[in-house]
């Protein structure tokens, strides 16, 4: 396969995957890893892919939102094992809220046999919990955003403003220790800063392809972060600088479904 060919190859695959690895290309196009690995480059180079360890994603600008269903397909097993890792942060009896996102939605997928308080800008976790015998779901109204399948608007920020939570869980677009949380839009910041606001202690779930990667928004500061629940695709130094930045570290590996822990402790004064 010529050189061009093979990169049409590859940006056709992470156009519908939304990010692979190096070894799964490799495999796909019937090339070494070495070149996989210099196309990467040379598409990175261009714009047209984000790098990461083992693989890549599928290049956007700042300003693009992906649609719920790419990002449904995204790092779909390391955020099953990160959401394991989640739950074991919650405990019974608490008052919680889980902002949109796919990462929040497996995660209200491992609460329903926990005896909590729920609330959620999110129809897909309201939908998660609404058979949960011991969970109370205070589901926000609202603007429907369809890319997010939750709700926004000024009416949704008031309403979670009147609130107070243990703990707020929450993803985005990018993450990096100097501009922390972010995201494309601005009213899906507006409200999970409102969250944000409200809750004693933060949460981020951001997977591989989020870590070191910037948005258009700032939705959440690094100092304002507590704890990130990551998986170990992530980038390592990018990881190092939050640490070091005061966020405890938590780390899942995908293994039948299961989370498999490694924290790192936070430097610094606890939150």
């Amino acid at each position: 396969m010529f050189t061009e060919e093979r990169r049409q190859v590859i940006l056709s695959a992470l156009s519908v995957h939304g990010s692979t690895s190096v070894a799964d290309l490799s495999r796909m196009v019937r090339s070494s890893e070495i070149t996989i690995r210099r196309d990467l480059k040379a598409l990175a180079e261009a714009g047209l892919v984000v790098r990461h360890r083992g693989g890549a994603s599928v290049g956007r600008s700042s300003m693009d939102e992906p649609s719920y269903l790419e990002k449904a397909i995204v790092a779909a097993e390391e955020k099953l094992a990160m959401a394991v890792l989640a739950a074991e942060l919650v405990e019974d009896g608490d008052v919680i809220m889980l902002c949109a996102g796919t990462t929040t939605q497996a995660l209200a997928q491992r609460l329903t046999r926990r005896r909590l308080m729920v609330a959620t800008n999110s129809v897909l976790v309201a939908n998660a919990l609404f058979d949960a015998p011991d969970v109370e779901v205070l589901l926000i109204g609202g603007i429907l955003r369809g890319s997010i399948r939750g709700v926004i608007g000024g009416e949704a920020e008031k309403a979670v403003a009147r609130l107070r939570f243990h703990k707020v869980f929450l993803s985005g677009n990018g993450l990096t220790a100097a501009n922390g949380l972010s995201t494309p839009n601005m009213h899906v910041a507006s409200i999970d800063r409102a969250a944000v606001e409200s809750a004693k202690r933060v949460m981020v779930l951001a997977d591989h392809t989020k870590v070191g990667v910037d948005s258009m928004v700032q939705t959440v500061p690094t100092e304002r972060i507590d704890t990130l629940i990551t998986d170990a695709r992530a980038d390592q130094e990018e990881l190092d600088r939050l640490v070091s930045a005061g966020v405890a570290l938590r780390m899942a590996e995908p293994a039948d479904g299961v989370g498999m822990p490694a924290d790192t402790p936070a430097r610094g004064t606890a939150r």
